[in-house]
């Protein structure tokens, strides 16, 4: 057998470059990358007064629209506000949004998730029906009805966010509770006398939620677009907050000619996005026994 040293030096080029971890997993550069932006973007959230000494709301006519330069990295908008401060207080807006929504979805997936698995035929058929008409209309066409009727705002921006996302996830908690309740270590259980409340804590509830973990995470990066797609709407935090989709509705009358109102605003929201959905495929990988 005969080997060929070409082949074999072209596809070590092109094998991806791995870090081991501890006990020899493989961590990518790119799941590394991720992980340091999302720490960055969380410092700037929790103390955003360490990397500026601006505030997002400081305006100086004289500099208004400025591209990016040595005094302004970000450049300024139509107000003369640096947009590397906004961007940078900012965080704390689009995360709260984000993590709050997210959290606030799983608490009501939970809940309708496991009285439709663990409920009876009645319960099951009636929240079944409620949660499929939740899923044949658009997400974000249900956060846009909610906050139509109940005004923008941040805390109306988590709740709309959360409507949008709770009924997929109430679904696979549901579907997820009824195959683990049916496993042969839940009737062994049941077999063995243990109490049903004993059960459904120790083996229905960690197994059904295990798949959610993963999901939950990439839903993160999945609010903070829809939030910041309600702020660009004008329907989500009002101007001047600096908030991500906000700055970015502020600035699209200068598109043609400031670019970078636009640029730097929605780098971190594709930044965020795509930094949490690598890491919770990541996450998925190595629950799955995947990563070696």
């Amino acid at each position: 057998m005969t080997v060929n040293v070409a082949d074999g030096l072209t596809a070590a080029h092109a094998a991806p470059a791995v870090v081991r971890g501890r006990g020899g997993r493989a961590i990518r550069p790119a799941v590394w990358l991720s992980a340091l932006f999302l720490l960055l973007v969380l410092a700037w959230a929790v103390v955003p007064t360490v990397f500026t000494s601006g505030t997002p709301f400081d305006t100086d006519i004289d500099a208004a629209v400025q591209a990016p330069s040595l005094q302004h990295w970000f450049g300024t908008d139509a107000s003369g506000r640096d947009i590397y401060t906004r961007v940078v207080f900012g965080a704390r807006s689009s995360l709260l949004i984000g993590i709050g929504a997210t959290a606030l979805a799983l608490v009501a997936a939970v809940v309708f998730g496991f009285a439709a698995g663990l409920g009876g035929r009645f319960t099951d058929g009636a929240i079944s029906r409620f949660l499929e008409v939740l899923l044949a209309l658009p997400g974000l066409l249900l956060a846009l009805v909610f906050i139509a009727m109940l005004g923008p705002g941040v805390s109306t921006e988590i709740v709309a966010v959360a409507l949008g996302s709770a009924a997929g996830y109430a679904w696979m908690i549901r579907g997820q509770v009824i195959a683990v309740k049916d496993s042969g270590y839940v009737t062994a259980a049941t077999a063995l006398g243990h109490k049903r409340s004993r059960i459904i804590a120790r083996h229905v509830f960690p197994n059904a939620m295990r798949p959610l973990v993963v999901l939950a995470t990439m839903g993160v990066g999945q609010s903070i677009v829809w939030s910041s797609s309600l702020s660009f709407l004008g329907l989500g935090v009002a101007p001047p907050a600096p908030e991500w989709g906000a700055m970015l509705d502020a600035g699209r009358d200068f598109v043609s000619t400031a670019w970078w109102l636009e640029l730097f605003p929605g780098l971190a929201i594709v930044g965020c996005t795509l930094s949490v959905t690598v890491l919770g495929r990541h996450l998925q990988q190595r629950l799955e026994g995947r990563l070696r």
